[in-house]
């Protein structure tokens, strides 16, 4: 039997019932919360895998109703036009989730008592609690993983800031003042030469089998406008190769 724990936003409940060590929410309650009229059709139009049957013991016996899991619940949430979604889907994240997940299952007195009497539902309870353990391991593994990636790619990035500072990589624009050429001619020297070509959002990058140190693609972000985006420079070496070429193309 589906394991009922109750919960309650402001005047209203909203029953919650554990399968498979995940919490699933009665919509009917949800729908009531959110000013949902048709719980029929708001079920019908949730995916397969965020909704479901569940059973209850009701004063008039067993009873079968439709849930919806975390997804489907926000799904829902979504939907709703209501002002009291938003402190609703508040409340579910702040207080509903991390009660149930505190101790790594869904853990009702009702699941404690059970756990006592049954070795059986205490096997199935060390079984959720370690598979959730192995979830947060691989998760601090991938964070670890990226914090590196991080702490290499740094010096990288301050590298080619001190570049760019030193005036020893320059974007098109000064590379072609420097050159006393002008951008568009630039430009559409290096575009016909095939150095360069413009991608679908009309960036101009490198052609790796012609780039041979004469540029760098350099990560940007602009803590103004929190634009970010790549910029392809010129390095020292690609201005004088270009200086050469442009002038012997002349």
């Amino acid at each position: 039997m589906n394991e009922l724990k109750i919960f309650h936003y402001q005047n209203s409940e909203v029953r919650t019932i554990e399968q498979n060590g995940e919490p699933w929410f009665v919509l009917k309650d949800v729908c009531g919360i959110l000013g949902i009229r048709n719980t029929a059709d708001t079920y019908n139009r949730l995916d397969d895998d965020e909704k479901g049957v569940g059973q209850i013991d009701t004063l008039g016996g067993m009873q079968r109703v439709n849930i919806v899991n975390e997804s489907g619940l926000y799904n829902v949430i979504l939907r709703s036009d209501k002002p009291e979604a938003k402190p609703f889907r508040k409340w579910v994240t702040s207080e509903v989730l991390p009660t149930i997940r505190k101790h790594g299952a869904y853990m009702t007195p009702e699941t404690l008592e059970a756990a006592i009497m049954n070795p059986d539902t205490m096997i199935r309870l060390c079984t959720a609690l370690k598979n959730e353990q192995e979830k947060r391991k691989a998760l601090e593994t991938v964070n670890s993983a990226l914090t590196v990636d991080n702490q290499i790619m740094r010096p990288k990035a301050d590298y080619f800031d001190e570049l760019v500072d030193r005036n020893l990589l320059t974007n098109f624009r000064e590379t072609a003042k420097q050159l006393e050429i002008k951008e568009k001619n630039f430009i559409g020297f290096l575009l016909e030469k095939k150095y360069i070509y413009r991608d679908k959002r009309g960036k101009l990058l490198p052609y790796a089998d012609k780039n041979n140190g004469l540029f760098e693609v350099k990560e940007c972000f602009n803590e103004k406008t929190q634009w970010s985006g790549t910029q392809t420079l010129v390095t020292p070496k690609g201005r004088e190769t270009f200086r050469l070429l442009y002038l012997n193309n002349q």
